[in-house]
């Protein structure tokens, strides 16, 4: 009986000591779920803020380039009396023109097309991808389009073309709306520089980013949206005024 006894309160010590145990590894598992959720939070608190950084970061660059663009824009013209017709390419990836102007017929006059990408190897920009092509903060292509108003020989982009047209007579006609109005920002831009933002997804963003795309005269410009009235938009726009071009030509003697 006296052994019986001794190992009866053994067995009982022994369980009790798992039980222990069983309690200490259960609220330990507890702890690390809890520690890994405190660290989810606190990742995510440091992420976001970098994630925001970036981004801003990204417009920053991105407006210096539109900026730069249009400023080589009006360097080209004093130097060679015309702008340059937009380079040519089916889309990002695509060799196109190598990021060269694309004239109509060969030779400087009517362009190709009025809308493409900023001809970054004519105009001798940077950065640009692996063809030539103009890129913004998110490393997508910058688009140009350029008045080509008469459509048979546009004075804008003809050698000497606006000389001989003379002011008075140039009619630049590319329109840049507000879409929160509806109120014209510009009428007679002579070029459009824009980005496709941080998505760049060509448009299916809504009703004002494909205004941007559809290869006419017609561009929206507005404050970025997530989910605006007519959708997302997140493109960013710049354009060149006919009078700030007429006075750098002067300037530089391209017009009288």
């Amino acid at each position: 009986m006296v052994g019986q006894t001794r190992i009866s309160r053994k067995n009982k010590a022994q369980a009790a000591g798992m039980h222990v145990s069983a309690v200490h590894a259960g609220f330990s598992l507890v702890e690390m779920a809890v520690v890994l959720v405190i660290l989810g939070f606190v990742i995510s608190a440091l992420i976001l803020p970098v994630t925001a950084q970036r981004q801003a970061a990204f417009l920053r660059q991105t407006d210096a380039q539109l900026e730069l663009a249009n400023k080589a824009l009006l360097g080209f013209a004093q130097t060679h009396g015309r702008l340059p017709c937009p380079a040519s390419a089916n889309g990002e990836g695509e060799a196109g023109s190598s990021g060269r102007e694309e004239f109509l017929n060969g030779s400087a006059g009517a362009c190709s097309s009025m809308a493409g990408f900023v001809p970054a190897a004519t105009l001798g920009l940077s950065p640009v991808d692996a063809f030539g092509f103009m890129l913004d903060g998110w490393g997508r292509r910058i688009r140009y389009a350029v008045a080509q108003n008469p459509a048979g020989n546009p004075p804008f982009t003809t050698p000497n073309g606006m000389a001989t047209t003379g002011m008075a007579n140039l009619l630049p006609n590319l329109r840049v709306l507000d879409r929160a109005n509806g109120n014209p920002r510009i009428e007679n831009a002579v070029a459009v520089v824009f980005s496709l933002g941080a998505t760049g997804n060509l448009g299916s963003g809504g009703a004002d980013e494909s205004a941007n795309l559809d290869a006419d005269n017609v561009f929206v410009s507005h404050d970025i949206e997530a989910n605006g009235p007519n959708g997302e938009f997140d493109h960013m726009l710049v354009w060149l005024s006919p009078y700030v071009l007429y006075n750098a030509m002067i300037q530089a003697g391209q017009l009288p």
